[in-house]
């Protein structure tokens, strides 16, 4: 019992009183309240996982640069496939499906 009183004695001052309202004044109405802070702590998470998918973009993009710069018979094929290249004795004739084609004038 006279434990209860201390502690309702201590949490009924004023001085604590005034404390306690400041830090939930401040947790819930401050410039930099939890709600703040948990968005910004989001937005840091998806900053991160993006830095990762472009080091990765990097990483990859340097191995096939790497690989375009060393071999021949691989920027050949590059060529050939990304820019429809061709050499000047051949033709090159396109096979275009009728579901692809079907695709390609939805857009």
């Amino acid at each position: 019992m006279e434990l209860l009183k201390k502690t309702l004695g201590f949490l009924l001052n004023g001085y604590v009183i005034v404390s306690l309202v400041f830090v939930f004044f401040v947790l819930i109405f401050g410039p930099n309240n939890i709600g703040a802070q948990y968005k910004l702590s989001n937005e840091e998470e998806e900053a991160q996982a993006e830095q990762q998918f472009y080091i990765d973009e990097i990483e990859k993009n340097r191995k096939i640069s790497k690989e375009l710069m060393t071999d021949l018979d691989n920027l050949e094929r590059f060529a050939r496939e990304k820019y429809w290249m061709k050499r000047d004795n051949e033709d090159v004739f396109l096979i275009i499906h009728k579901d692809e084609a079907k695709q390609t004038k939805m857009k």
